[in-house]
């Protein structure tokens, strides 16, 4: 494999190639064999969910499947259907070894080129990588074979490459299975839409997403399992960043530093401030403002319902939303704070504000009054 960073992986993790279970999502993989078993599988899926919690592992686990599965004729020996009842494949298949290697003839991956001028991935999908499927349909006809597409993901395609997957998509290949993966299905065509076959993925609770953690080569704590959750939103990408980054220790520090709230302890917020200095922390500053804005976001929904969250993401937590978020009113103002300080910080980075001095001034603006 390439060292290129790759458009469809999270970095520091395994690819979803490599990756042969699927944990939390025995629903999705049932209403895919009942379509597979009962000879009416769609031409294309549509894999929607919040980002991270397996549509790309369930892409690439179908894709394994479907290559390496005669199609079912609904009988067997004795004449009877014999339904299949899961999508594994044995790890010493053909298929999987070459898939593995990134050499299934069978397979066409679409994603973010790499810009060999730029040396970095491109922003979207562009037209000409749609227009390799051209070619890689037309080996169909050698071996009669399945060819499976994979797109991920389908949101990230520019207008041109849209169209050229809509015209496919109204006159599907034969024998061709097309697998969309959608983060934001409502910034995808209508027409694409209504052409495929939607299958959503739900978040993961706190076990399967120890678990799926787990299986991606990441360590969960027993004991900050459900903060994990509660902080990934049932999404394992985000889970696996957050371990990868101290994202439960960047939490904590809000935390931390919100209790001390409305005089707000300025040298605790200067540390946290300048640990996102430099270029080689521009992660740890994606992060810190990400988790700023669900701990306000957490505030502000204590105070519509009424109560501290349920569980808490980090110690203390519960004291200080009860303190500072006791009702509706005060829940307001923090979504409202919470917008303000988006905006700014927004703002800042399109100017390249210094990042220690931009989170710095988000931190301050804790402090700042807010519109009821």
């Amino acid at each position: 494999m390439s060292d290129r960073p790759e458009a469809d992986r999270v970095t520091g993790t395994p690819h979803p190639r490599d990756c042969p279970r699927l944990i939390g999502h025995a629903a999705a993989e049932a209403e895919i064999l009942a379509s597979f078993d009962e000879g009416r599988l769609h031409h294309a899926w549509l894999l929607t969910g919040p980002q991270g919690v397996g549509k790309a592992t369930l892409a690439w686990r179908l894709a394994r499947f479907l290559i390496a599965t005669p199609p079912q004729d609904g009988s067997s020996l004795f004449g009877e259907s014999v339904p299949l009842t899961s999508l594994d494949i044995p790890d010493d298949h053909p298929v999987a070894r070459r898939m593995i290697a990134g050499a299934e003839p069978g397979l066409c991956s679409i994603t973010r080129p790499f810009d060999e001028k730029a040396k970095r991935l491109k922003a979207q999908i562009t037209v000409e990588e749609l227009r390799r499927l051209s070619g890689f349909f037309g080996l169909s006809a050698a071996d009669g074979g399945r060819r499976v597409v994979i797109i991920d993901s389908a949101d990230e395609m520019n207008a041109s490459a849209a169209n050229a997957l809509l015209k496919m998509l109204e006159e599907p290949p034969r024998n061709a299975i097309l697998l969309l993966i959608s983060h934001q299905p409502a910034r995808l065509l209508p027409t694409i839409r209504s052409r495929c076959r939607t299958l959503r993925l739900g978040t993961l609770g706190p076990a399967d997403m120890a678990a799926a953690v787990t299986a991606a080569g990441g360590q969960v704590d027993p004991a900050s399992a459900a903060a994990l959750s509660e902080l990934a939103q049932g999404s394992v990408g985000a889970a696996l960043r957050l371990l990868s980054q101290d994202g439960l220790g960047i939490y904590a520090e809000l935390v931390a530093l919100l209790a001390t709230s409305p005089q707000l302890d300025r040298q605790r917020a200067l540390a946290l401030a300048n640990s996102c200095a430099g270029r080689q922390n521009e992660a740890r500053l994606d992060l810190v403002l990400q988790l700023l804005d669900v701990a306000l976001a957490r505030l502000a929904r204590a105070g519509a319902l009424g109560r501290a969250p349920e569980v808490q993401a980090a110690r203390g937590e519960s004291t200080m939303a009860s303190r500072l978020a006791p009702d509706a009113q005060a829940g307001r103002r923090w979504a409202a704070r919470a917008q303000v300080i988006g905006d700014r910080a927004r703002h800042a980075r399109g100017v390249n504000v210094d990042p220690a001095t931009l989170v710095l001034d988000a931190l301050l603006s804790l402090q700042d009054p807010v519109p009821t």
